[in-house]
């Protein structure tokens, strides 16, 4: 078995909300606001929309011109 940290697994309660007042709760603190509020607009995704089926493409490129 693996030695799991009782503090890092989920409990299914609702999340802690935005932390505005850190030295408070300086032991358990809760998300920052720009952690929760941050726009992803360059994020992997938008590269992998384009690298994945290009990549799909080569592949059976590939596979059709070795089967021969």
């Amino acid at each position: 078995m693996e030695n799991i940290d009782p503090q890092h697994t989920e409990h299914g309660g609702a999340p802690k909300p935005i932390e505005k007042d850190y030295e408070s709760h300086k032991a358990d603190p809760g998300p920052a606001k720009p952690a929760v509020t941050e726009k992803d607009e360059n994020g992997a995704g938008q590269a992998l929309k384009w690298v994945i089926p290009i990549a799909i493409i080569i592949g059976l490129i590939i596979w059709f011109m070795m089967r021969k």
